[in-house]
């Protein structure tokens, strides 16, 4: 088994292997231990009822169907809830050090668009303490790591079926074979694709890419989630993810005029368990029996929309965002405490004390809710002996992602994934694969060396992520995004000339030209996906189609790869059983 990523998914899936008596390597494009899994530092969603007792898996499951406004596969939601739990204690049963309860329970945080407080949190460290974890058993188990590699291709039999990867070296430049029947994505999500986003230099968008690429389908591309509280100020570190607990401790969110905003944008659907209040919504933070949540806590679709709102209105901070006050309403004790890396990163980046001052936050592309089509019991795509867990696989999470969801589906669908790939790979033969399939992969790794007065990869890197920003953002239209894939086909015939000067080793510009297809792939499908779906639903909100339709409520958006171009399709969505159905209609 050949599992491509080192964060959650990539780990838990190859600890899985392993354990059911697969050879497996991991490959990854850093170094181990700093996936961007490390970002995720609110907490894992689990109903372990551990602070509210009448928290369980049914809740959770709605919570997460509504939330992604029920354009979840039923099935992953209904696994993930019910598995959550047990792959938190395993964690524990590892060495993973959670924070606890006055009962010596771990402690489970508040967090938007969760019912009850259920995310099991580190701090704010709550993604490193996961990563720590799984890595120190990873090595442990003695699993082979080949660190700083990146794959460009996936190679397959004559019988379509997956017969290994082919990448290099990034350090050195050497290519690097890896034949096997089982190889699972993990590679995490897409946002170096715009401009302003949390995500790290990793985030190319090669899984999407190389899954299409080999004959695999994506799922519901167009839901992109901007997270409502990125940093603004300074610029050079616009983007960077502000977690979601600082608001889930208090927090509030202010505009230029000192109003508390968020009162004026509670939609419909989320009021009577929602705070109007100031007072009310006060309340709830020392009596939450009342379950009225304050509006800073709805989902994180429903808040970018509101700070967009209120900067476009003219109400924003100085350098365009919003204010979010936890200096307020903490001492700052309690905020070093519960929030240290918070603390650290305004005090470091940005000169601001947030014991004592508000940051500046506003909307940043974090997250993408689309992703490879997969088996929900297998976490297996379309392409036999592929599979794919984490942000790459698609489905799980609706039209929108709730926090602290991340970091529990990859647990359990990286173990599913891993299971179902060791099973394949225990029981398959696999041919050594042909000299003349390598000498191929390895021509179109170096053709941009072969090239002389070409395209520079990062004009085009700039140019793409302009694009996307401007016309495929968190606020769409159909001319502009008919604009971006305009554009976006002009920069893929110019990315045929892409040129790099220099030798192998060390090289980024090298690096830049490979991931550059793979970036302008994903947005292709982003801007097609989104072009199509004639509504706004979750993280894809069209202005000129306000509000959700119920015919699109069905529906999925199915992107293939029809040569050079992509194909899109309309799939229906997987009809929930009775039982299931019957949770919704609960108080």
């Amino acid at each position: 088994v050949v599992v491509i990523g080192a964060g959650g998914a990539g780990l838990r899936a190859a600890i899985e292997a392993h354990e059911q008596g697969a050879r497996t390597a991991v490959v990854c494009k850093s170094l181990l231990g700093k996936a961007h899994t490390v970002m995720a530092e609110g907490g894992i969603a689990a109903a372990m009822g551990n602070v509210y007792p009448e928290d369980g898996w049914k809740v959770h499951f709605r919570d997460t169907m509504r939330g992604g406004k029920m354009l979840n596969h039923w099935r992953m939601a209904q696994l993930h809830a019910q598995e959550a739990p047990d792959r938190v204690r395993e964690l524990e049963d590892w060495g993973a050090l959670f924070d606890r309860t006055p009962a010596g329970l771990i402690s489970q945080r508040d967090f938007g668009g969760h019912r009850y407080a259920r995310l099991a949190h580190v701090g704010d460290r709550t993604g490193l303490e996961l990563i720590r974890t799984l890595q120190q058993r990873t090595v442990a188990l003695g699993i082979d790591v080949y660190m700083e590699c990146t794959v460009t291709k996936l190679l397959k039999q004559q019988d379509g079926s997956i017969q290994g990867a082919f990448g290099y070296r990034r350090e050195n430049g050497q290519f690097v074979l890896w034949q096997a029947p089982s190889v699972v994505l993990a590679t995490g999500g897409i946002g170096k694709s715009y401009k302003v986003t949390s995500n790290s230099w990793e985030y190319t968008g090669d899984g999407h890419s190389l899954a299409l690429q080999a004959g695999a389908t994506l799922v519901n591309m167009e839901f992109v989630q901007f997270h409502p509280t990125g940093m603004v100020w300074p610029p050079s570190v616009r983007g960077i993810l502000v977690t979601e607990s600082v608001r889930g401790d208090g927090g509030i969110l202010k505009n230029s005029t000192g109003s508390r905003f968020m009162f004026d944008y509670i939609p419909e659907y989320f009021r009577k368990e929602t705070a109007e209040t100031e007072e009310e919504a006060d309340r709830w933070y020392t009596d939450k029996k009342n379950n009225r949540r304050p509006p800073e806590l709805l989902p994180r679709d429903e808040v970018a929309r509101a700070i967009n709102s209120e900067v476009k209105a003219g109400r924003g901070s100085p350098h365009g965002g919003v204010f979010l006050d936890i200096a307020s309403r903490h001492d700052a004790e309690y905020i070093r405490k519960r929030l240290p890396s918070m603390y650290h990163q305004f005090k470091e980046l940005a000169e601001v004390d947030i014991t004592k001052e508000p940051m500046e936050v506003g909307p940043t592309c974090h997250y993408v809710m689309g992703g490879v089509e997969v088996d929900p019991e297998t976490a297996a795509a379309k392409v036999p002996g592929l599979f794919a867990a984490g942000e790459v696989a698609g489905g799980m999470h609706g039209s929108n992602r709730l926090g602290g969801n991340s970091l529990s589906d990859l647990l359990v669908f990286g173990r599913r994934a891993g299971l179902a790939a060791a099973e394949r790979a225990t029981s398959t033969t696999v041919p050594n694969v042909a000299d003349a399939v390598v000498a191929e992969a390895a021509g179109e790794a170096l053709a941009p060396f072969e090239r002389d007065g070409g395209e520079n990869p990062y004009t085009l890197h700039a140019e793409l992520q302009t694009a996307m920003n401007d016309l495929v953002g968190i606020i769409r239209v159909a001319g502009e995004m008919s604009e971006a894939l305009e554009r976006i086909e002009a920069l893929k015939v110019r990315a045929k000339a892409l040129t790099v000067e220099g030798k192998r080793p060390y090289n980024p510009g090298w690096h830049l030209a490979l991931d550059l297809p793979h970036m302008l792939r994903v947005s292709e499908c982003i801007a097609k996906a989104a072009l199509e779906r004639e509504e706004s639903r979750g993280g894809h909100t069209r202005d000129d189609f306000p509000g959700p339709r119920e015919e699109w409520g069905a529906l999925n958006v199915i992107c293939s790869a029809d040569g050079e171009d992509v194909a899109l399709t309309r799939q229906p969505l997987p009809v929930m059983p009775a039982d299931l159905a019957e949770i919704f209609e609960e108080s």
